[in-house]
């Protein structure tokens, strides 16, 4: 797999073009039919997977199929049907107060801008821009959620933006603005699927040739042979010497590394697997 050397607008588009090859329908994978459901949806959808979400929904809609008949319970009728969600209490309180309040504010229909949108209980920058994006078109929306967040950070489209503010100025300083939404989509889909938070599918990865995680990964020491387990855990070459119990120093990374505690070298093997105890930077969430 060849390196690819790249500015961030070119591995951007680079990024966009190689998704667009292995993700056939870069859309949500939230079900719903209209706006009312869309945004119930999303708001459920908060720390919690899409099929989770899918799961509850069919009978939570046939309970409550409008904002008026959500707006018309309390939350302790709403909490049985999503008990198996995320923060059920919370999202209760917040689904019924978001139908009151587009009942009373909005006139039973959900508002259209994402300023608007945030006016609604339950509803945060991200849960705006996903609504405004995927019912209105919003062209300048582009949500930023974990994935999105990993995704960016990893690939290197966004240069340390350690909040998911920073990742969506970021993203939209090299993104043409139509492709914002588009983007959004086959970021999720891709760390849902193969930029997983854990053990990320690098090697099946299409995008890897311009990933600055990836080549931090192939950069890092090659496993050792021969190690002899009985003589320590962990083994430094630096010294080349055994030891059973490892410190903790910063790197120029700023990145927790596993060190030798007799010298300080990082440079610190795993004897049972030979494996280097180095990491690289990630940016899980």
């Amino acid at each position: 797999m060849s390196k690819v050397t790249l500015s961030r607008t070119q591995r951007a588009q680079f990024t966009l073009n190689e998704l667009r090859k292995v993700i056939a329908r870069p859309a949500t994978e939230l079900s719903y039919v209209d706006e009312y459901q869309l945004i119930v949806a999303v708001i459920l959808s908060a720390q919690c997977t899409d099929a989770r979400v899918n799961v509850v929904t069919p009978p939570l809609f046939a309970a409550f199929p409008s904002f008026g008949t959500l707006a018309g319970a309390v939350p302790e009728d709403v909490f049985p049907y999503i008990r198996s969600i995320t923060y059920p209490n919370n999202k209760s309180r917040s689904l019924v107060r978001m139908a009151r309040r587009v009942q009373t504010d909005f006139g039973g229909r959900l508002p259209r801008t994402q300023q608007a949108l945030l006016t609604l209980p339950g509803v945060g920058r991200k849960t705006a821009q996903v609504v405004a994006s995927v019912a209105f078109d919003d062209p300048k929306a582009l949500p930023v959620d974990t994935h999105v967040f990993r995704v960016a950070n990893r690939i290197g489209l966004v240069r340390d933006a350690v909040t998911p503010l920073k990742v969506e100025r970021g993203l939209k300083a090299i993104l043409p603005r139509g492709s914002w939404g588009e983007a959004h989509h086959l970021l999720i889909l891709h760390g849902r699927y193969t930029c997983t938070a854990r053990n990320p599918q690098c090697s099946s990865c299409v995008v890897a040739p311009a990933c600055r995680y990836y080549a931090s990964v192939q950069a890092l020491p090659a496993s050792l042979r021969g190690l002899d387990t009985t003589r320590g855990a962990y083994y430094c070459k630096t010294r080349r010497h055994y030891f059973d119990h490892l410190v903790q120093r910063t790197d120029r990374a700023g990145v927790t590394q596993a060190a030798c505690p007799r010298c300080g070298s990082m440079n610190v093997f795993n004897t049972k697997s030979g494996a280097t105890t180095r990491v690289v930077r990630d940016y899980r969430v």
